[in-house]
Parts: structure tokens; sequence; C-alpha cells
């Protein structure tokens, strides 16, 4: 009677079905979608290591000196026993990831720590090994190491100092040890709390004061110094020939951006060049990165394997093309070394040799793991430099141009099927059309966040500048290394002066055509968050659940126009101040002083000129702001804000106002908001939201916290 009870086909011995709700059902739906990913899976691993550079960065204090490897411990111990578990072990290595950028920032921080000038110093004699020569417009600027400074204590005493020399100063050698009076200052703080941080970029710079000469360099004997520092002394003076010989055989303008592309230097660029490039989207051809390394490392690549093609023993019996590739190697370091140690160019140099590397041992690169590579690489080495525009923007670009064309190549090939020359000509500008699109959409983002422009024609000017960089200007640079230790290097640099004049004229056609660029108000940080994620997430999935991504894009993208702007900012050297006006411009307490600080107000509003300035006694023409004597008063949305400019109307500013500023110090002010003299020395800028319900206040020490790299 029990026989066919527990047959195969029994209804009692199937399970039965399991009823999952919607948080299940979208949960089994997220693992089928990760499992048919598998293959993609590593390439997240440069995003958990950025995210955790990115916490340690966020931190408003420093954390004890054991957090960063208590935290990879912590990771490999929760790892070990969650091996045999996919989804356990995907979570721990997660972890692992994100504590080892944790732990490399913080490791990076304590092996750059040098003193930070905290006031201001000088006159005072300064001595220090001449490291760095960057020629300006007007001068130059030299980077010193091994200072000392009259009346500052050696434990005091910052590792770097940057001064600079104003056009009538001789300009020292490279690797001289020199004595200048100078003024010095610490580097300086945000002009406005979220923009950018100059002291953390000094910091990791190594650079601990900043300041300018009053005297020429004087030279000093001192013994020389060590190997190493002997070789990049010579590197530095290979750098100084090769600017000099681009000065003495092409013009100004066309001398400076040759030496941009050969030695890396921008810095003498003149200003009204450099703003039409940026204007023109043409900017990324001065940044040494992808394209001339592709461009230099191809090069040597194509014409070091033709030449041992010619010589038939060779040929026959050496494998020349993986020769070829150690050259194509060699010269990616070379480039790297003459131009410096720049963080687009160690991620195009690392990409470079992992291609090279492939070729020989016979295996095909996979693009994107070996951007994956070079960003881990990046990250682990200079985790600070995440954090800069140069990272952002090549990293963005490249990956971005890869998922690119990962997804549009087989299309591509089949339209190179059977087209002659001339198709396979319109194709090779239709690819740099769909490049300078797919960069330019790219690094928009980081463009709006960092400098609040876009140029609305790259496409436009990329198409021709573009194919004259390549197949002209860098090819005659390459020649100019080749010959610049023979001295005959004037000819190749005549003839590559030709192709930049051709990039300077396409830059200024393209400027000068109406609305070449776009100013747009900054981009809070947690909107190009989310448009970083987003991106990362339509690049580095494969299937349709990528297109997820646009959601945050889009939503990053609103956030200029959803951000608060403040109504009141007042510069943390008291310098400067500005209200919001009725038409949404700010009108500066005057336009003479603090010139930096202004523009960078007005650019992170997304404006070129100001409101008009603030009156004399009277009243704006908005009746916003009243002015005598004494100070000033801002009124908003029913809120009121003293402007006091002498101490003895601060008892009666403090007892109507809802916020007192106060260029004097305010100790027994009873005003709900107090920003005075030590307010303003304690946190940098300060800025003022008027709102019905109140004032809000926010600083620049707000914003960044106290860190080994801010200086009250």
């Amino acid at each position: 009677m029990t026989d066919g009870l527990f047959d195969d086909d029994s209804p009692l011995d199937a399970a039965p079905p399991v009823e999952r709700g919607p948080l299940g059902r979208a949960l089994a739906w997220l693992g089928e979608r990760l499992g048919e990913e598998r293959d993609r899976w590593f390439l997240w691993t440069p995003v958990g290591t950025g995210c955790g550079v990115a916490a340690y960065f966020a931190l408003p204090l420093e954390p004890p000196a054991w957090a960063g490897a208590a935290a990879v411990a912590m990771a490999l111990a929760l790892a070990w026993p969650a091996r045999r578990r996919p989804v356990g072990l995907a979570a721990a290595l997660t972890l692992l990831a994100l504590a080892v950028g944790f732990g490399a920032a913080q490791l990076r921080t304590a092996l750059v720590m040098e003193p930070m000038l905290r006031k201001p110093v000088g006159p005072a004699l300064v001595t220090g090994r001449v490291e760095i020569i960057e020629r300006l417009p007007d001068g130059a600027r030299l980077v010193l190491r091994e200072v000392s400074v009259e009346r500052l204590a050696p434990d005091a005493t910052p590792g770097r100092v940057r001064v600079r020399l104003s056009g009538r100063l001789a300009v020292p050698e490279a690797g001289s040890v020199v004595r200048l009076r100078a003024m010095l200052n610490p580097p300086p703080a945000p002009p406005a709390p979220g923009a950018f941080d100059f002291q953390r970029n000094a910091f990791f710079d190594g650079i601990g004061a900043t300041g300018f000469a009053l005297s020429g360099p004087e030279p000093v004997e001192a013994p020389p110094p060590g190997a190493w520092r002997r070789l990049m002394t010579a590197v530095e003076r290979v750098r100084e020939r090769i600017f000099d010989a681009c000065r003495a055989a092409l013009p100004t303008a066309e001398a400076t951006i040759a030496a941009a592309l050969l030695n890396g230097e921008q810095t003498g660029i003149p200003k009204p060049v450099m703003d039409d490039m940026r204007m023109s989207g043409l900017a990324h051809l001065l940044s040494v990165s992808g394209l001339h390394v592709a461009l230099v490392a191809g090069l040597v690549f194509g014409a070091l394997r033709a030449i041992l093609a010619l010589v038939e023993p060779l040929a026959l019996r050496w494998p020349i093309k993986k020769i070829a590739a150690v050259g194509g190697i060699l010269a990616a370091a070379g480039y790297l070394l003459a131009v410096g140690p720049q963080v687009p160019m160690l991620r195009s140099v690392l990409m470079t040799a992992m291609v090279m590397v492939a070729i020989l041992a016979d295996r095909t690169t996979m693009s994107m793991r070996v951007i994956a590579f070079a960003g881990m690489a990046v990250l682990l080495v200079l985790p600070e430099g995440m954090l800069g525009p140069s990272f952002q923007m090549s990293f963005g670009a490249v990956l971005a141009l890869i998922a690119a064309y990962e997804a549009i190549t087989p299309r591509l090939a089949a339209w190179r099927l059977g087209v002659g020359w001339f198709g396979k000509a319109a194709l090779y500008f239709l690819g740099i059309a769909l490049s300078s699109v797919i960069a330019t959409l790219a690094t928009t983002p980081f463009s709006l966040f960092h400098f609040q422009q876009v140029a609305l024609y790259g496409v436009l000017s990329n198409m021709l500048a573009v194919p004259v960089t390549s197949f002209w200007v860098m090819p005659w640079g390459i020649l100019t290394y080749v010959l610049l230790p023979l001295g005959w290097e004037q000819p190749a640099l005549v003839a590559m002066g030709w192709g930049v004049s051709v990039v300077i004229w396409t830059a200024h056609a393209t400027a000068s055509l109406p609305g070449a660029s776009l100013l747009v108000p900054a981009m809070p940080q947690a909107g190009l968050v989310a448009i970083v994620l987003g991106g990362l997430w339509l690049a580095l999935w494969s299937g349709r659940w990528r297109l997820w991504g646009l959601l945050p894009v889009l939503a990053g993208l609103a956030s200029p126009a959803l951000t608060e702007r403040p109504d009141v900012l007042v510069a943390g050297d008291g310098k400067l101040l500005a209200v919001r006006a009725a038409d949404g411009r700010l009108s500066l307490s005057t336009d003479t002083a603090a010139r930096f600080t202004a523009t960078a107000w007005l650019r992170r509003d997304g404006l070129d000129t100001a409101a008009p300035p603030w009156p004399k006694p009277g009243r704006s023409a908005d009746g916003r702001l009243a002015c005598d004597a004494l100070g000033c008063v801002y009124r908003k949305d029913g809120r009121t804000v003293a402007l006091s400019r002498n101490a003895e109307a601060q008892a009666e500013d403090c007892a109507l106002a809802d916020a007192m500023v106060s260029l004097e110090p305010a100790r027994h002010c009873r005003a709900p908001v107090v920003v005075d003299l030590w307010a303003l020395r304690r946190g940098g800028t300060h800025a003022l939201y008027l709102t019905p319900g109140g004032v809000r206040v926010e600083s620049v020490r707000d914003r960044r916290g106290q860190r080994p790299w801010t200086v009250p």
C-alpha cells in the first residue's frame, strides 16, 4: 500500500512553492543580474578603494594612527570565515577595499607630513636648494627645499617653500643653493566654504609656505646633494633646456605651448591664450595625458618595429614586435620623466605599459581591466589625487570612452568593411567627433564642479586641433627630443611651432564665437557624488540595467539649480565682503582689494561680473543695503545683518540685528549670530544664509574640519 507514496512524481515529495514578498523578489532579481555580470565584479575594486579614500578625507578630525591598519585587519578577519559563502565573501571584500583606501590615504598623509607656516613671516632671509623652476609670463616661481628661514626654528620650518620672482630678478640654476629676502605666508585657505582647498594641495606637494622675493637670489656654497637628488636636478635642468630651446626657436605663445607638451610646464602660457584654450575646449591638449603618452609610445613602437623589419636577419630571427613594445615602454617612461609625475601622466603611462606588457606576453588586453589596474595603482600611490580635477577628468574621460566603444565597436567594424580611403577618412573624423562628444559629456560634471565653465563648441575645435596635434605637432616633438642632445633641435621646433600656431588659431576662433562657453553656479559635492556613482554604474556594468545610472546622473546635473546660495560672504582676512542683490548677483564691498577671492566668489555663482558696488553713505538701488560712516545694514526675508566697520557701532547693532559681522573683536555682542575678528581667524571665510526662519552660518573650517593640512 505504501509503494507509491514516495515515488519521484509524488506531490508529497515536491517542495511547496515559496511565496516571496516584494523585497525578496527584488533581491532575487538583483542576485540574478549580479550573477550575469560576474566577470565585471573586479572593476568595482578601485571604486571601493576610492570610497575609502573619500571617507578618510571627509572626516572632520584626524583619526588615530592605528585606524587604517585596524580597518584592514578587521576586513581580512571577516573575509576568512566568509570565504565559502559568495554573498558574505563579496561583502567582506567590499569592506576590505574600503579599508585599503582609507589606510592608503592615512599612510600617505603620514609620509608627507611636514611643518606648515602658521602665520606670515618676513621680510626674512630664506635659504634653500632650487628644486623646481616654473616660468611665468612675468617672471618665475621657485620651489626650494632644504630650507632655512631667518628667525624661524628648524622644527617649524617647512620642508619646501614656493617663492615667486618678478621679471626683473635673475633666475638661478636648478640644483643651486640660493639665499634671498622674501615675504612668506601660509598656503592660502579655500576662498569660500566648499571651494578648492589650496592648503591641502600644497600639503601633499610638501609645500609649507608660499611668498614672493624682495631681492634677487644669491648663490651660497653648500655640500653637493645625494645621488637621487642629483638625478632629479639633472632632469630639471633638461626640462629647463627644453623651455629655453622652445623660447629661442618660437614666438612666445607657440614657445610656451610647445614647452607644455615637451616638459609639462603650463605656467608660462599667456593668460589670453590659456583663456582661449579653456573656452574652446582644447585645454586638455595642454595637460600632458593619455593622448600624448599614447602618441609617443605608439610612434616609437611603430617606428622601431618598421626599422627592425627592414633588417631581414633581425626580422626572421628576433621577436621584433616585442622589442618594439619594450621601446614603447621606455619611451613612455622617458616622457613621464620629462614632464613630471602628474596624475593623468601616471594613469596614462600605467595603461600604456600594461598594453605593451600584454604584447610581450602574447595576450590580448582587456581595456576595462587595464584602467581598473591603473586606477587602483594611482589611488594607492597618490590617494589625494582623487580629489583634484586632473584625476577625475582623466579617468572619467577614459572610462567613458572605453565603455562607449565597447558598445559600438562591432557596428564600427561593420562600417569599415568595404569602404575606400574616403570612407576611412570620414570614419576617422567621425571617430574624433564622437570621442570629443563622449569625453566632453564625461568631463562636464567635473568642469561644473571645479571650474563652473562648459565649452559649448569643443567638438568643433577638437575636430581640427586633435589631428594636427596627433599627426604633426607630436611627431616633431619626438624628433625634438632626439635632436636636443646634439643641439640640432631648432628645425624640428620650428616645424612643431607651425602646428601649434594652427591649434592657437583654432582656439581663438572657437572662443570668439557667440556663446563659446557657459558659466554656471558651482555644483554641490552631493551632486558630484551622485553623478560619479551613476556614471560608474553606466560604465562598469554591461546589461540593460546599467541605464539605471542615468537617474543619479540627471539628479546631480540638476543640483546646481536647486542649491541655496549665500546671501552674505565675509573673507577670512576681512578685506572683502559681499551681499546678494535683488537680481541675484553679488555686490562687493570693494573692487580693488582681494581680487582673487572676488573672482572665486563670482565664478562659484556662475557670474563674470558683480552687481554695483556698495554705496558710500546711502542706500543701494534695490533697497537691501544701507550704509553710513560706521558700517552697513543688509536686509532680506525679514532678517537683518549688521556689517560693522567700527567698534563704536557694535552696541546698537548687536541689540537690533539678527546677525553681527564685525572686523573687530565682539566679545559681548548679544546678537543671535556673531562673526567677528576671532571667528574669521579661526574659521576662515564665512557664508551667511538668510531665511524667514533665521540666519544660518557656514565657515571654511566647518566644511573641512581640523586636519593636518588646515592652518587657522
